[in-house]
C-alpha cells in the first residue's frame, strides 16, 4: 500500500481550516502516514471514512489527543475540552505501525518521551466525548489512553496488537502457542513472556478522574488487558491530571467485551486513597479459544492485585458498588479478586476449559452468582 506521507500535517490543515470557516467537522479518506500528532479541538467532529492511518516508522508521539493535551491549560476543570468525536465509517483503520522501542523500561532514558507518547489516542481532560467504529492494530502502548476524562462513549472498537516475540538469537515469530502466558510452550519450547515484542499493549485505559462513560462492543486480541480501569497516582497522572478535580473513578458500564487477552479481558484496580465505584461489567466472553495469537489468558475479569503499584492497598470503603456479570471465560481465572471491597456482586460467572475463580485476598465478597460447568 501507498500511504500519503506527512498526513499528520494535512490533517491537522483541514482541521484548522474547519475552524476557521466555522464548519467544525472533517471527513478524512484515504492511507495516510502520520508523522506528528494531530491535536483534536473542543467542539469538534473527524470522520474517518475507509481510511487507513499508519505511524510512520521511528516516530515517538501519539497519532491522535484533544488540542490541550499536555498544556497548562488542560490542568484545570476550568480548561477541559469539551465535545470531541473521533467517528469511523466503513473501515477505518488506525495502525501504530512498526514497533519503536518506547517502552515502560526505556521511557525517559537516551532521550526518550515519557511512554504515553506512544497511546494511539490520548484524552486528557475532555468533558464529552465520542470515539468508536475504529479498528486498531499493532497499537505500541496502550491504545485508547483517557485521563480525567468525563461523559464520554466508547463503542465499537476492535484490536488486533503486534503478536510477534523476539527469541534470543534476535529471530523474530509470530503467534503465540497454546498455554497462558508465561509458560514454557508458549509459542516454543523457550518461549517465555520477556521475550514479546510489545509489551503491555492494551486495549482501552481508563485512569484516575474519569467518570460518567459507556464502554461497550469491545473486540479483537490484546497483547495485554482489553479494558482496564485504574485508580492509580502514577507517572501518567503526574503528567495530566487535573489539579482541582477528584480521582476518582466512578459511574462507568462496561457491556458486551468480546476479546482474547493475555492478562485480563477486563482489569478493575485502584490503590493509594483514590476510590473505585459504581462500574458495572455486563458480558465479557473470552474468545481465545483456537486463537492463533495466544494461548490461554490470565484472567476474565480482574478486581483488585495483590501487588502495590502506589503507596498502599485500597479500603472496603474505597472499593465498592461493582457489578461483575454474564462472564464465560476459559482464562487461568475466569475471575480473580483480591483486596478490600463491599457492596459488589458477582453473577453468572461461567467457565470452560478448567478455567477457576480465584480469591487472594478479598473483604465481604458475595460469590454466590459463581457457576461453574
Amino acid at each position: 500500500m501507498e500511504f500519503i506521507k506527512n498526513g499528520g500535517a494535512a490533517i491537522q490543515r483541514l482541521i484548522d481550516e474547519a475552524c476557521e470557516s466555522g464548519l467544525r467537522a472533517v471527513t478524512v479518506t484515504g492511507l495516510y502516514e502520520i508523522e506528528q500528532t494531530i491535536l483534536i479541538p473542543s467542539d469538534f467532529t473527524l470522520t474517518l471514512m475507509n481510511c487507513h492511518l499508519r505511524m510512520k516508522d521511528g516516530t515517538f508521539c501519539n497519532m491522535f489527543t484533544n488540542a490541550s493535551c499536555r498544556t497548562e491549560k488542560a490542568r484545570s476543570a476550568e480548561g477541559a475540552d469539551r465535545n470531541i468525536i473521533v467517528e469511523g465509517v466503513g473501515r477505518a483503520i488506525l495502525d501504530g505501525g512498526e514497533y519503536n522501542g518506547l517502552s515502560e523500561s526505556t521511557y525517559g532514558k537516551n532521550g526518550l518521551p515519557h511512554i504515553s507518547f506512544n497511546n494511539v489516542l490520548l484524552f486528557a481532560n475532555v468533558d464529552g466525548f465520542t470515539v468508536r467504529n475504529l479498528h486498531v492494530r499493532n497499537q505500541r502502548w496502550w491504545a485508547l489512553n483517557f485521563v480525567a476524562c468525563r461523559n464520554g462513549r466508547i463503542s465499537d472498537i476492535d484490536f488486533l496488537a503486534d503478536y510477534s516475540y523476539l527469541l534470543p538469537d534476535g529471530t523474530r515469530r509470530f503467534g503465540l502457542g497454546t498455554r497462558a502466558y508465561g509458560s514454557a510452550e508458549c509459542g516454543g519450547d523457550d518461549f517465555d513472556y520477556k521475550y514479546i515484542l510489545v509489551k503491555n499493549a492494551d486495549g482501552i485505559d481508563l485512569r484516575s478522574g474519569c467518570h460518567d462513560i459507556i464502554i461497550e462492543n469491545i473486540t479483537g486480541f490484546t497483547e495485554d488487558d482489553t479494558i482496564a480501569l485504574t485508580a492509580l497516582a502514577g507517572s501518567t497522572e503526574a503528567l495530566y491530571g487535573v489539579k482541582d478535580m477528584d480521582k476518582d473513578i466512578y459511574n462507568v458500564v462496561i457491556r458486551n467485551v468480546v476479546s482474547s487477552a493475555f492478562c485480563a479481558n477486563v482489569r478493575l484496580l485502584n490503590q493509594s486513597g483514590i476510590r473505585l465505584y459504581n462500574i458495572l461489567v455486563d458480558g465479557v466472553y473470552d474468545s481465545s479459544k483456537n486463537s492463533p495469537y495466544m494461548g490461554r489468558g490470565g484472567s476474565g475479569v480482574r478486581l483488585g492485585d495483590v501487588h502495590l503499584y502506589g503507596t498502599r492497598h485500597a479500603t472496603a470503603d474505597e472499593t465498592f458498588n461493582i457489578t461483575i456479570r454474564n462472564v464465560c471465560s476459559r482464562a487461568g481465572a475466569a475471575l480473580r479478586l483480591a483486596g478490600a471491597m463491599k457492596d459488589c456482586r458477582f453473577e453468572n460467572i461461567r467457565t470452560f476449559d478448567d478455567a477457576s475463580l480465584r480469591i487472594e485476598d478479598n473483604a465481604s465478597v458475595d460469590i454466590s452468582g459463581f457457576i461453574k460447568d
